[in-house]
């Protein structure tokens, strides 16, 4: 299993266009990803209602993981778009 965490840049957090572009990075990886804000529960990384429920602000840290081949790059991929700050881009 394959865990990493990372604590949300985005002024909007894990709403708006930086949910938008996280699940289609997630989507793009083609393998299950979990995420989970912190004492929460995992819910799908590659959706945007799962998303809303977790609601990740700016600062949150949020745990990453997947059991699936590849799961590493993903995960890192997917770390340093959080640790971006989306709104700005």
């Amino acid at each position: 299993m394959a865990e990493r965490q990372a604590t949300i840049a985005s002024a909007s957090g894990l709403h708006a266009r930086p949910a938008k572009l996280f699940v289609q990075a997630v989507q793009e990886k083609k393998i299950p990803i979990t995420i989970a804000a912190e004492g929460g529960p995992d819910l799908n990384a590659g959706s945007i209602l799962s998303l809303i429920g977790l609601g990740a602000g700016k600062g949150t840290v949020v745990t990453l993981k997947s059991d699936a081949e590849g799961a590493d790059a993903a995960l890192d991929d997917l770390v340093k778009l959080l640790e971006t700050d989306l709104d700005a881009e």
